[in-house]
């Protein structure tokens, strides 16, 4: 399995279509074997799906997202685990054990109504600032 993380110094970033790295999590036997920090060279938005399909994810761990991205990321076989914010690899960890805190209707990521890993606040999953997948 491989996990993408949007990524930004060390956190969970929060707007997926402007990422400019993910963390890739190689996993065997429910353990992390390895992980890097890649960057996106300059792609965005639904060009993403495909560089995280090229890497091999499987897996994508993220903050806010719009509906075009979700339906990139859903032809590209990717499994979606949106509405996450806190540290990269403390996510993946709660995400291997099972008890990743997420949220999978969060459209957007620019309010301070969302949730971290391991605890049960809740993003209203509104579409907040235009970017409700347009």
């Amino acid at each position: 399995m491989k996990i993408a993380v949007t990524y930004d110094n060390g956190e969970v970033f929060q707007h997926f279509g402007h990422t400019e790295q993910f963390k890739l999590y190689t996993v065997e036997d429910q353990a992390v074997q390895q992980s890097e920090i890649i960057s996106t060279n300059g792609n965005g938005h639904g060009a993403l799906a495909g560089f995280l399909q090229a890497q091999g994810v499987d897996t994508l761990i993220c903050g806010g997202i719009g509906g075009g991205a979700r339906t990139a990321l859903g032809s590209a076989g990717i499994d979606l685990y949106p509405g996450v914010t806190g540290d990269a690899d403390a996510c993946v960890d709660a995400f291997l054990q099972g008890k990743l805190d997420y949220n999978p209707d969060t459209v957007c990521a620019h309010h301070a109504h969302e949730h971290s890993c391991g605890e049960h606040e809740h993003s209203c999953g509104e579409d907040k600032h235009g970017c409700g997948g347009n």
